[in-house]
C-alpha cells in the first residue's frame, strides 16, 4: 500500500472520528411533547444550566452546528441554554460497563487520540486535561459571546450579559475522575489555574482517591482523597459525586462543608441500577444543599423521552423538594438521547405536564444549579 501524505492522514483521521461519535453519540427517534407557548415563554425566560456534557472530547469545534452528537454552541443557544459544564474524560477501558470494571485495558481514549493525531494518543491522563482545558480556550475566543466561568463574578457577569443578550452562554470545566491528577497535588494545582472548577473523585474504575459504583473493590475515600477533598473546597472547586460508590459518597458528605454535585445521574426511585441514587443519599445530599443533575439516557431514568426524565426530576422533588434537582445531560458521553441540546424546552413543557409550578421550573432548569455554584466558586 502507498504511504498516505499528510493531508490524506489528517483527512482519514478526521473521518473516523466523526464517524465514531456519530455512532456512539446518538439522538433516536422518541415523540417529543407539544411545546405550547406557555412553555416556550417559561423556557426563555429561565437561566437554564447544564451540569454535563463531554464534548470536548471529541476536538470538534464547538462555535460551528454540526449534524453529529448533542451538543455545539448554536445548539446550546437554540435550546435556551445559558450554561454548560463542559467534562474531561481521560481515561475509558474497552469493555466499561455499570457493574465491575478493572482500572486497566485497552483504553479507548488513547484510540480516539490516536486516530486524530492527538496528544492523547501518547501523553498521560493530565497532559489531556491540558489538551482539553486548551480546546475550550480556542471556542471561548473564538466566540465573543462565549464566557469562560471561573468565579462568582463570572457568574454574576453572566446573569448580566444574558439578560441583554440571549446569545451569550457561560461554559465551565470539570474533570470526571481524580486518577487525572495522577496523584500529583501539584496537578490540582494547575488544573485549577487552567479553569477546571468541578472535580468527580471517581470515573468507572477505582482509583488512588475514591471508590468507584462501577469499579472492583467500590471502597471509600483514600488519605489522597480525602486531602484533595479539602484543596478542592479551599480552591473552589465544586466536588462532583457522579460515578462514586455508595461508600464515597457517604464518606464525601461527611467530609465536605459545602453543597455538593451529582452532574448526571438518575435516581433507583425510578431506575434501580448501579448508575443511580438511593433515596437515602438524595436526602444526604439536599441536606447539605446539594443538587442532583438528572441525565436523558436510559441507564439514568430507564427511557430516553422528556417525560421519563420529569419522572426522575419529580421523584427527587417529592422526597426533598425540588430545590436540589436539576438538568445533567451526560450529553456527547457515549449516551443515546431522545433529543439534543436544541430541543430542551420540551423537557420545560414536561415539567408542566407533571404538574410544577412556574417558579419551581426555573429552579430546575438551572436556578438550583446556579445557587450551588455562587456558594462553592472562588
Amino acid at each position: 500500500m502507498r504511504p498516505l501524505g499528510t493531508a490524506a492522514v489528517l483527512i482519514v483521521s478526521l473521518a473516523s472520528v466523526a464517524c465514531v461519535e456519530g455512532f456512539i453519540n446518538e439522538v433516536e427517534p422518541v415523540t417529543l411533547p407539544e411545546v405550547s407557548e406557555r412553555a416556550r415563554a417559561l423556557h426563555e425566560s429561565a437561566l437554564v444550566a447544564d451540569l454535563h456534557a463531554d464534548s470536548l472530547l471529541f476536538r470538534r469545534d464547538l462555535t460551528k452546528r454540526v449534524s453529529r452528537g448533542h451538543v455545539d454552541v448554536p445548539r446550546l443557544r437554540e435550546g435556551g441554554v445559558g450554561l454548560q459544564v463542559l467534562g474531561v474524560v481521560t481515561r475509558v477501558y474497552a469493555g466499561t460497563n455499570l457493574d465491575r470494571n478493572e482500572a486497566s485495558g485497552f483504553d479507548l481514549v488513547t484510540l480516539l487520540g490516536c486516530v486524530s493525531l492527538r496528544r492523547a494518543c501518547f501523553g498521560g491522563a493530565f497532559e489531556r486535561v491540558e489538551e482539553q482545558a486548551g480546546l475550550l480556550a480556542k471556542n471561548v475566543a473564538r466566540d465573543g459571546d462565549l464566557l469562560w466561568i471561573r468565579t462568582k463574578a463570572d457568574l454574576a457577569t453572566l446573569r448580566e450579559r444574558r439578560a441583554a443578550n440571549a446569545n451569550v452562554v457561560g461554559v465551565s470545566l470539570g474533570i470526571e475522575g481524580a486518577h487525572a491528577l495522577e496523584g500529583d497535588p501539584a496537578n490540582l494545582e494547575q488544573a485549577f489555574a487552567l479553569g477546571v472548577r468541578m472535580i468527580g473523585l471517581a470515573h468507572f474504575f477505582d482509583n488512588a482517591y475514591a471508590g468507584s459504583a462501577h469499579g472492583v473493590e467500590k471502597g471509600g475515600l483514600s488519605r489522597v482523597g480525602r486531602r484533595t477533598l479539602a484543596r478542592m473546597e479551599q480552591l473552589g472547586i465544586t466536588v462532583d459525586l457522579a460515578h462514586s460508590s455508595p461508600t464515597a459518597i457517604d464518606e464525601t458528605l461527611a467530609t465536605v462543608s459545602k453543597p455538593v454535585v451529582v452532574s448526571h445521574g438518575g435516581v433507583k426511585g425510578t431506575c434501580d441500577n448501579l448508575r443511580t441514587l438511593s433515596d437515602d443519599h438524595v436526602r444526604a445530599i439536599a441536606a447539605g444543599g446539594g443538587v442532583i443533575g438528572i441525565g436523558y439516557w436510559e441507564a439514568a431514568i430507564c427511557g430516553t423521552k422528556p417525560e421519563h426524565w420529569a419522572r426522575a426530576v419529580r421523584h427527587v422533588a417529592d422526597l426533598v423538594g425540588d430545590e436540589h434537582v436539576g438538568l445533567g445531560s451526560d450529553y456527547d458521553g457515549a449516551t443515546t438521547v431522545g433529543f439534543d441540546t436544541s430541543q430542551l424546552a420540551a423537557l420545560t413543557q414536561a415539567l408542566l405536564d407533571a404538574g410544577f409550578e412556574e417558579n419551581a421550573i426555573r429552579r430546575i432548569l438551572g436556578g438550583n444549579v446556579l445557587r450551588v455554584l455562587a456558594q462553592t466558586l472562588p
